[in-house]
């Protein structure tokens, strides 16, 4: 994976603005939560400086996925739409008072730094986008159904031992 590396502070100051693509195969965490590894993420990234002076992305994140079903087991496609806002700090203490001073769930402080993965900052986006147990809206016959099938075909154990007894 070619790392896109950023002066966060720089991107911000001078309201820069980015995007691409990268496929899930190249990011790793992400690519172990799917099926198949195949998809594509789409990402777009601009800096701005918000009201009160510090240094702010603003970062959106979309792409398919195949992810497993914990109903049925069978793959199921799950479209990532993300957007989030992100204040940069210098440091995790100037984090955690910036974070009290915004006051705000929907906006999130992280540190920045002039050698920023910006790769790694989409990967925990479109992460964070999925679903802790994905389910289809209605299983595809043959998922859910078939398991359970399988699971009445099987014989107890105990039905086993009650004919070897006899």
């Amino acid at each position: 994976m070619n790392a896109f590396v950023i002066d966060a502070f720089d991107f911000c100051r001078l309201k820069q603005q980015a995007q691409g693509e990268i496929p899930v195969a190249e990011l790793g965490r992400l690519a172990q939560e799917t099926v198949d590894r195949s998809g594509t993420i789409r990402w777009a990234l601009s800096g701005d400086i918000d009201k009160l002076g510090h240094a702010q992305l603003s970062l959106a994140v979309s792409g398919a996925v195949n992810l497993i079903c914990q109903r049925c087991l069978m793959a199921l496609n799950f479209e990532i739409d993300s957007k989030s806002l992100l204040v940069l700090a210098k440091d995790e203490a100037q984090a955690d008072a910036i974070e009290e001073l915004i006051d705000d769930d929907e906006i999130d402080v992280i540190v920045g730094s002039a050698a920023f993965d910006v790769n790694y900052l989409i990967e925990d986006e479109a992460l964070l986008a999925l679903p802790v147990a994905p389910k289809h809206d209605k299983c595809p016959e043959g998922g859910s159904a078939a398991v359970e099938a399988k699971s009445a075909e099987r014989a107890s154990p105990f039905e086993v031992l009650k004919k070897l007894k006899q």
